[in-house]
């Protein structure tokens, strides 16, 4: 028992040495004290986060990918289950030919109602031609009968056909008039049976969309976070699946005292050192200054006061930077941001860019 003691109190003894010369080993990396020309604070490793989730209702078919894969832009993540809407595009299309064929319809009838009307001319033309060897025939009566060369009966009888060949002309012009009217009954059928098919069309190109929706694909290079939801889980409209780190949009979050964050400006050169890994120095720009204080006295009267006021910061590492290094971007890691804010002056040689 004695010596199972000792043999643990040697082990403590040896991870509390180790410690020790890893934390002298940090402070001995530390930037020592950096002048006027320089400010730093202590910030977290972030990166931007992005959802991927279901557009509408449904259940998750497939998940296609795990916690910590990478993943690059346009790749397939999840699937959800279609099989409701794939039915309702048949049924969209189904539609969409009965719509087609009733414009066909609509246009047979109105080459139909048009075949009509060129008809109901004719009969006007025949009718108006009647009409006028009838008003010839009265008018050569008139004067015949006038000098008793004729019975009377037989002016009676022009004069009854000019009439009635008058009639016979007013009937087949309103029966070209009602051909006219059929036409435009049936040029709107034509109209109404093309909306449909348009309805139809826009339908079927909706829930195509929908459809293609249901494949979850991510819109950039990254890593997966966590999987929020598992496959058979029914979401709603909304619902996450996955969510992702966008590892060409890393970044480092501080805080700067007043004076610090006056001085600074965008695009001002940050080096990052990380707890984890002391030993080497990131390069960084500042890509965002907080217009407003975050940390606030109760009261602030004094200038001494207004020097505690603090303003976020948000340190950008670049991209093609990143993208050389992907594999060892992780997120959450606590260090220290060193800003220049006079750009005369030299970094210090333990600011100097140390990469892996």
């Amino acid at each position: 028992m004695m010596k199972l003691n000792k043999i643990w109190l040697v082990r403590i003894g040896f991870i509390a040495v180790a410690a020790g010369l890893i934390f002298l080993a940090w402070r001995y990396l530390q930037p020592k004290h950096l002048g006027d020309g320089f400010a730093s604070g202590n910030g977290r490793i972030e990166a931007v986060e992005i959802d991927i989730a279901a557009k509408t209702p449904g259940r998750i078919k497939d998940i296609l990918v795990n916690e910590g894969d990478f993943v690059t832009a346009g790749q397939v993540l999840a699937r959800m289950d279609t099989e409701v809407l794939e039915s309702q595009r048949r049924e969209a299309e189904a539609q969409l030919r009965q719509a087609q064929s009733a414009v066909e319809r609509s246009h047979s009838l109105v080459a139909q109602r048009e075949a009509e009307k060129v008809a109901a001319l004719a009969v006007v033309a025949q009718r108006e031609t009647e009409l006028k060897l009838a008003q010839k025939r009265q008018a050569r009566s008139e004067p015949l009968a006038a000098d008793q060369a004729i019975a009377l009966q037989d002016l009676d009888d022009a004069r009854a056909a000019a009439r009635g060949a008058q009639s016979a002309v007013s009937a087949a012009k309103a029966q070209v008039a009602a051909a006219e009217a059929a036409i435009a009954t049936a040029q709107t059928q034509v109209l109404e049976a093309q909306s449909v098919v348009e309805a139809a069309r826009a339908t079927i190109e909706r829930l195509q969309a929908d459809i293609d929706d249901s494949t979850l694909k991510t819109p950039r290079d990254g890593r997966v976070q966590h999987r929020i939801a598992q496959p058979s889980e029914v979401l709603s409209a909304g619902g996450k699946v996955l969510n992702l780190l966008d590892l060409a949009d890393v970044y480092m979050t501080f805080f700067l005292p007043t004076a610090a964050a006056g001085r600074l400006a965008i695009g001002s050169e940050v080096r990052l050192v990380l707890d984890a890994v002391p030993q080497y120095v990131i390069p960084a720009k500042v890509s965002f200054v907080a217009d407003a204080a975050q940390f606030t006295p109760k009261t602030v009267e004094t200038a001494i006061e207004r020097e505690k006021l603090m303003f976020r910061v948000k340190a950008q590492i670049d991209p093609e930077l990143l993208k050389k290094h992907i594999h060892q971007v992780k997120t959450g890691l606590p260090g220290m941001a060193y800003v220049r804010l006079d750009p005369n002056v030299e970094w210090p040689a333990a600011l100097q860019v140390k990469l892996p």
